[in-house]
């Protein structure tokens, strides 16, 4: 009978210790809740606002002018014999709004090449106002022989851009990185024939 007891008193414990875990799991996503609020991480708080069928309390874009359209064109000059041009030739986009355009390139050599783009802007003023958040130009890439490939280019035109600018043309060079470069062109020297002795 003692034994039986023993046993029972070890499964209460165990029961109690089981409910004690649960509750505490349970209880663990508000303190959690509340201690980001309070540290002013608020990543779950952020979360409930983004739940499907939830009102959103996110505030919008303001930085978007919707006042004005902005006509950008797009332009790819390869250096070498590859392919390279953009999905589009022009977008409209007010100024402040995220925007992407994906450019297209192959390698139509028989060999492995290493390539990168340079940006160009015009007018040029518009250089400074055109913030790019992703672009292949900031890399260099390595294509095997006959590869395709596509790379977006997401921009967004500072709303600050003076109102006289309706249309940027965003120009990139591709160029092969340690390529052959030829070669300086050399002068021709001239040399004259020696002169005979007495001459």
């Amino acid at each position: 009978m003692g034994l039986k007891q023993e046993n029972v008193r070890m499964v209460s414990k165990l029961g109690v210790i089981v409910l004690g875990m649960f509750l505490f799991g349970y209880a663990l996503v508000p303190i959690y809740k509340a201690i980001c609020e309070m540290t002013g991480i608020n990543v779950l708080a952020l979360g409930d606002r983004l739940i499907p069928g939830a009102t959103p309390t996110l505030s919008a874009n303001t930085q978007v002018d919707t006042s004005r359209s902005i006509t950008v064109e797009f332009d790819a000059n390869a250096r070498g014999p590859w392919m390279f041009k953009p999905a589009v030739s022009s977008l409209q986009v007010h100024p402040g709004e995220l925007a992407t355009v994906m450019y297209e390139f192959q390698n139509v050599q028989d060999r492995t090449m290493s390539a990168q783009a340079i940006p160009s802007y015009a007018p040029a003023q518009a250089g400074s106002h055109f913030n790019k958040l992703e672009c292949f130009c900031f890399s260099q890439y390595t294509l095997a022989p006959g590869e395709k490939k596509q790379w977006p280019v997401a921009f967004v035109i500072d709303p600050k851009l003076s109102k006289d600018v309706s249309t940027i043309t965003l120009s990139y060079t591709f160029f092969e990185v340690g390529g052959k470069t030829p070669a300086a062109p050399v002068a021709a020297v001239h040399v004259s024939p020696k002169q005979e002795p007495g001459a």
